[in-house]
């Protein structure tokens, strides 16, 4: 995530929300662990325990890891960040589906992945039942956890038969053990989730960058949510640092790639909006997944403090007053 300027506006207390008809409560806002995992450039440890401490300290009590995230360094910083804490008052979630297993032919780095660390290890996509058990295990493993609330299937794009024939109907027979609090699936595109909302006994789908103040593609699925009873976690609200800063820069990313000047134009329309109503661009977009129903909880990716300060402030108040008609007309 790009840097977050520091926000003025005064913060509530983070409220809490129900997944489905679990007892897995989450806060409105999530801190995103993939930074943790030297997401695209190396962070110290100090600096990671750091980020940690100040998104607790500021109210969240709901973070979010996975495997993928630098090899399994996401989920060992998160463990010992978290270690020592009342484990009854904060919620965790990981993911299934890639298997980490040593690398026959490192390079020497993971960049070409997004993470700057070793690549000793390489993921291999397993989304059996097996494959579930082993990851989990692991999981816990590395998180220095007996639990997790929350387990999503990561990605099963091109494994969707299998994800809906033995990775989800194994997290549910994990779910109904008492192993696990709440089930799902985690994704950026719309379609498979959809088709995991209308066919599959879940919890909860974590969408990426799909419902975010430049990209509403997912409001039919949301809807769908409601429908069937699944809570939706919005993860990548910054569509990967688009909407991150007050002004959108030339060399902005949008979905892991450079913004093309469409998109960029659009983001900065909505900037102009938000700075004549008093407030910044990162505000509205943390703000706006909160607006559906669907919604329990917004995850930003944290790299520092100062990030996860900011990130609770801005999601926890309300945009001015005449904000949200205007920024809506820009993007019915």
């Amino acid at each position: 995530m790009k840097e977050i300027h520091e926000s003025p506006i005064r913060r509530r207390e983070v409220n809490s929300n129900p997944l489905g008809r679990t007892g897995v409560t989450v806060t409105a806002l999530g801190f995103g662990a993939a930074p943790l995992g030297n997401l695209y450039r190396p962070l110290a440890a100090p600096d990671a325990l750091a980020a940690v401490d100040a998104a607790w300290d500021s109210g969240v009590r709901y973070f979010d890891t996975a495997p993928h995230y630098g090899l399994g360094l996401s989920e060992r910083r998160l463990g010992d960040a978290l270690a020592g804490r009342p484990r009854h008052e904060y919620a965790v979630s990981t993911k299934v589906g890639r298997l980490l297993t040593p690398n026959r032919a490192p390079t020497g780095s993971d960049l070409a992945a997004g993470f700057a660390v070793p690549d000793t290890l390489t993921r291999r996509p397993d989304y059996s039942r097996d494959g579930v058990l082993r990851s989990l295990e692991d999981s816990l493993r590395q998180l220095r956890l007996d639990r997790v609330d929350i387990v999503y299937v990561h990605d099963p794009d091109d494994h969707l038969d299998e994800a809906l024939d033995q990775a989800l109907p194994a997290l549910a027979d994990l779910r109904d053990q008492g192993v696990v609090g709440a089930i799902g699936a985690g994704m950026n595109t719309v379609a498979p989730l959809s088709r995991i909302a209308a066919e599959a006994d879940v919890d909860v789908l974590m969408v990426a960058g799909r419902w975010t103040l430049v990209d509403r593609s997912a409001a039919a699925l949301l809807d769908l949510c409601v429908r069937r009873g699944i809570s939706v976690v919005a993860a990548a609200p910054f569509n990967s640092g688009l909407l991150s800063r007050p002004w959108p820069t030339d060399d902005a990313s949008y979905d892991y790639g450079p913004a093309p000047g469409a998109v960029l134009d659009r983001a900065r329309a909505l900037a102009e909006v938000c700075r004549r109503h008093g407030t910044v661009l990162p505000h509205a977009a943390i703000r706006f997944p909160l607006r559906h129903p669907a919604v329990a909880s917004v995850v930003v990716g944290t790299r520092t403090a100062a990030e996860a300060t900011s990130a609770t402030g801005w999601a926890m108040s309300e945009l001015p007053p005449g904000t949200w008609p205007e920024l809506d007309a820009l993007i019915p």
